[in-house]
């Protein structure tokens, strides 16, 4: 479209919103401004209107109707792997195919990006976030919001704002500065309005300064409706718009879902009293016409995005896989052991549970399920050439509860909801045991339609002994096996945060001794949940597990498999007990006895390569002693194939660190994640991240933006000279040659560094990221990237009149492959001569 085409449709589209308006009731008006149901904001068909609806996103859609691999959507790495690769382009790319997924499911309105910060690592949703860094957030998550608005699909940047940690999420009082709120916090939001033009906002739970984030008057309308000039709709998170006046006039346009906001009827009656004015129920509703005619939902109103411009018939299995490996971090590669010599490979050890059941997105809302997952195990044995000996053990198992039934020995796995008068309801086949419909139940029922929910399969099992089987979920839950009681139980939640109470309930657990080839009925039935924990109903778990060696024989049976291998390959995770939406950490640690396990292994072959399949930083004790140790992060569906690749060599591994990765948990500068009475403290100012590990003086296991390539790079110098852009105050020309013997990959990365005296004051960081861009060369080819350097990067906020101010005197710019190994350096003066 060109500038006039774009204007035109602009203007059509807020004639059609205007007319909408005056057409409209103020009960009509009302009703757009709260959810018809869980997912989805209600039609008024003599206007033209019809339904927007709504989902979850980050890695992928989660379709509305609940998870179910009846419908599976293309699982993406998580935002943290995402911001791994520091590729903005890659990032819209993977925007735009999940837009496409959306659109096929008539969702018009995705949940997401999470732009908050990764202010300790023992954050709970760690994994959903992209950064430390605000710059680095921002850009990856602007480009993410492009691409689902490139394909006509609106974007919903969350949780605005501070909404940095899961402990009493829902009540929490973020207290800080008004420094560190502008040049940390609110930046990302900032980004994601005026330059990627987000078409929602999704409001936080938490409050900031002492104000409900739905009800923060300054902070919707003052910061990010009047100084940001945001002209899109902002909506509550789930259940988080509590009172009606408040809410109503303090910037929130949309409450959601049904049944648990505050609009609705209240509104129409604090509107006819006076207590609040219909012009502000015009400007909420002018704010959900306007979002609805942007994704085609307005009648007479063009969409922003014209159906013959849409992104249309991508490829989500490749773009998976790509961005998996350009997510991957190798941070240690002593002797060059990676890539693997295929030459000299006869035998490789793969150890580990995470190798045939990998985890591959963190748990909560941005949960999907994809069409198939390639396992590290399926990945290298088809990758390896023939003649290569590939063994798997699993080692110890991390988890706390046991896996869903799955596997060879079970058929007819299938779920059963039924009805009061004991009529099924819905009939669900299943892959395994398990039932996720805490978000929305199957075939449009209600959560009181529901009476009960059996999951039932046939087992096999293939040798006499041992079974253990279990029931994870809430309720009442009762297992038989052909028709004979093993327990019936009450299982109350573990947790005081909803959700986190039913995706991590507690387990019922019971041994059965069964005969080889003889069949038997399983059936567990959940009943009687509370209706304050409706979401439960039809989200719980038949857990399985056939009785085998101890943790001792494991790690043996591992060692003498990595003693007999050319190379071991040692896969480490964690568990969704660990990593999940709604609970922060308590520990760095590893679950189980994965340590023991690499130590072992270690000791038995020294050429050794650890893969870290988690969300977020774990630690490491090992790490100097093993050859390699890369990264994975949650890499989505394409794990397998994409690990093959790197390890081989068929690609290199392209990501750099997102955020800086501890030695030891009391090393890091921020672990505060429980509030004090009510009140969580953001002492530590602006010293999160790399910024606090150099304001203390504390050498992490990794760096920042550290990672490491399959060549080396020379950095030759960097120059810097004006900027035409008033938003830019220089523009820094690094120059850069391939050094090494094959075609690589590079992270450019520009730091700001203060020099004068006023600058480097005690509550500045000594140098904080300006730009950075990707590049690749062949061998001995030499590139320039020329990177603008943004005016905050000689900004800082003035407490006293608020606002920024340029900081006089001399500043420097410093490149590099990491904050921590800066190669070139330059002078910056603002104004430049």
């Amino acid at each position: 479209m060109t500038v006039l085409q774009e204007l035109s449709a602009e203007a059509r589209r807020a004639q059609a919103v205007e007319a909408a308006i005056a057409a409209l009731t103020l009960e009509e008006k009302v009703s757009l401004l709260g959810g018809q149901d869980m997912w989805s904001l209600p039609a008024v068909e003599r206007i033209g209107l019809r339904s927007l609806v709504m989902t979850d996103g980050p890695v992928g859609v989660r379709p509305p109707t609940g998870l179910s691999c009846d419908d599976p959507s293309t699982a993406f790495p998580s935002p943290t792997g995402q911001a791994a690769s520091w590729d903005a382009g890659l990032v819209r790319r993977i925007g735009q195919v999940i837009a496409q997924e959306a659109r096929a499911r008539g969702v018009h309105m995705l949940l997401g990006p999470t732009i908050n910060l990764h202010r300790t690592p023992l954050g709970g949703r760690h994994f959903e976030n992209f950064s430390e860094d605000p710059l680095l957030t921002g850009e990856i998550g602007a480009a993410f919001i492009r691409g689902v608005q490139d394909g006509g699909v609106a974007a919903t940047p969350k949780h605005y704002v501070a909404g940095d940690s899961e402990t009493e999420r829902l009540t929490l009082d973020v207290q800080l500065d008004e420094k560190v709120l502008r040049e940390l916090y609110l930046l990302p939001f900032e980004t994601a309005v005026k330059e990627a033009h987000a078409w929602a906002m999704m409001a936080a739970y938490n409050s900031v300064l002492g104000s409900t984030m739905t009800e923060n008057v300054r902070l919707q309308h003052g910061v990010l409706k009047g100084e940001w000039g945001f002209d899109g709709a902002v909506v509550s998170d789930w259940g988080a718009c509590r009172d009606t006046e408040r809410a109503a006039m303090g910037g929130t346009d949309i409450g959601m879902p049904a049944g648990e906001h505050a609009f609705g009827a209240a509104l129409v009656e604090a509107v006819r009293s006076n207590r609040v004015p219909e012009m502000d129920v015009d400007g909420q509703a002018r704010r959900v016409l306007r979002l609805a005619a942007r994704v085609g939902l307005l009648e007479g109103a063009p969409a922003a995005v014209p159906e013959e411009l849409l992104p249309m018939d991508q490829d989500g299995s490749a773009l998976a896989r790509e961005a998996a490996v350009r997510s991957f971090v190798l941070v240690r590669n002593e002797g060059g052991v990676l890539p693997l010599d295929q030459g000299r490979l006869g035998r490789v050890a793969l150890i580990g549970t995470a190798a045939a059941a990998p985890r591959v997105m963190g748990g909560g809302s941005a949960e999907v399920v994809p069409p198939y997952v390639v396992t590290p195990l399926e990945g290298l044995a088809q990758a390896l050439p023939d003649g290569v000996e590939l063994v798997h053990e699993p080692g110890v198992d991390p988890a706390a509860t046991l896996p869903a039934a799955t596997g060879p020995e079970w058929t007819e796995l299938t779920a059963l909801f039924r009805g009061k008068d004991g009529s099924v309801l819905y009939r669900e086949d299943l892959e395994q045991g398990a039932l996720r419909h805490e978000f929305a139940k199957p075939a449009g029922l209600s959560a009181a339609d529901i009476a009960e929910v059996e999951i039932l399969g046939r087992l096999t099992p293939p040798a006499d002994g041992s079974y253990s089987f279990s029931a994870c979920g809430l309720g009442r839950l009762e297992l038989t096996l052909d028709g004979r009681r093993c327990f019936a139980t009450r299982l109350r939640p573990r947790h005081e945060d909803p959700l986190a109470a039913v995706l991590l309930p507690p387990e019922e657990r019971t041994v059965v001794e069964l005969a080889a080839e003889v069949p038997v009925e399983v059936r567990l039935v959940q009943r009687g949940v509370p209706k304050e924990l409706a979401p439960a109903i039809g989200s719980f778990r038949l857990g399985y597990a056939a009785d085998g060696p101890g943790a001792d024989e494991l790690i043996s049976r591992a060692t003498f498999a990595a003693a007999t291998a050319d190379v071991a390959v040692v896969l480490v995770s964690t568990t969704e007990e660990v990593e999940s939406e709604g609970v922060d950490r308590t520990t760095l640690d590893l679950p189980g006895r994965q340590d023991d396990l690499v130590e072992a292994v270690l000791a038995a072959n020294p050429n050794t390569v650890v893969v870290v399949n988690s969300g977020s930083p774990v630690h490491l004790p090992w790490r100097e002693r093993a050859a390699a140790v890369l990264l994975s992060w949650f890499p989505g569906q394409e794990f397998g194939a994409a690990l093959a690749d790197v390890l081989l060599g068929a690609e290199e591994p392209g990501g750099r660190l997102p955020t800086t990765w501890p030695v030891r948990q009391e090393d890091c500068p921020v672990l505060a994640v429980r509030p004090e009475h009510g009140i969580l403290a953001y002492d530590e100012g602006l010293f999160i991240g790399y910024r606090g590990w150099e304001r203390h003086d504390r050498e992490p296991a990794y760096w920042f933006g550290h990672g490491l390539g399959y060549t080396d790079w020379t950095y030759d110098n960097v120059r810097v000279e004006p900027s035409a852009d008033p938003e830019s105050v220089a523009v820094a020309t690094v120059s850069l040659v391939n050094s090494g013997a094959r075609s690589g990959r590079e992270v450019v990365q520009l730091y700001a560094v203060s020099e004068c005296a006023e600058c480097i004051e005690t509550d500045r960081p000594a140098r904080q990221l300006a730009a950075f861009a990707v590049v690749e060369a062949a061998p001995g080819e030499r590139v320039e990237v020329r990177l603008p350097v943004p005016l905050r990067a000689v900004q800082g906020w003035e407490r006293r009149g608020g606002g920024r101010r340029i900081l006089p005197g001399r500043h420097r710019v410093e490149a590099g492959r990491s904050v921590a190994d800066l190669r070139v350096r330059a002078v910056l003066e603002y104004p430049l001569a």
